[in-house]
């Protein structure tokens, strides 16, 4: 099992798809690290070779930020957001949909589940 930043990469999946389970590795970049080694896209993860699996990690180490490192510079990223008081900031900070998405109805995947509102039938009778 090839083990890449600290991830094991599935064996039975193409190497082209299993590099996408390295945090900031997608299917885009996962193809251009594999032309740029001269690897066949369609081999599979256990068919590859140590040296391989050396010029790989070696490219994603020097070309890439990916994991921890990526994982922090996003948090930093948003923490600067939220320092200087922008309206993305503010955003992040309630937890509600930063790019301009609707909130009326739907969002609830960024707001959390509904809340039933306490007391709203007996409002309605006293009218």
């Amino acid at each position: 099992m090839p083990r890449i930043v600290g991830i094991d990469l599935p064996e039975n999946k193409r190497v082209e798809i299993a590099l996408t389970y390295i945090y900031g590795i997608g299917r885009p970049s996962a193809r251009k690290i594999l032309i740029k080694n001269n690897i066949d896209l369609n081999r599979h993860a256990k068919d590859l070779t140590e040296e391989e699996v050396a010029k790989i990690r070696s490219t994603i180490e020097n070309e890439f930020a990916v994991e921890g490192n990526l994982r922090s510079e996003i948090s930093m990223n948003i923490k600067r957001l939220i320092d200087s008081g922008t309206y993305r900031g503010t955003r992040h900070k309630r937890g509600l949909p930063v790019r301009g998405q609707r909130t009326h109805t739907n969002a609830r995947t960024r707001k959390g589940p509904a809340i039933a509102i306490a007391g709203k039938k007996q409002t309605l009778a006293k009218k």
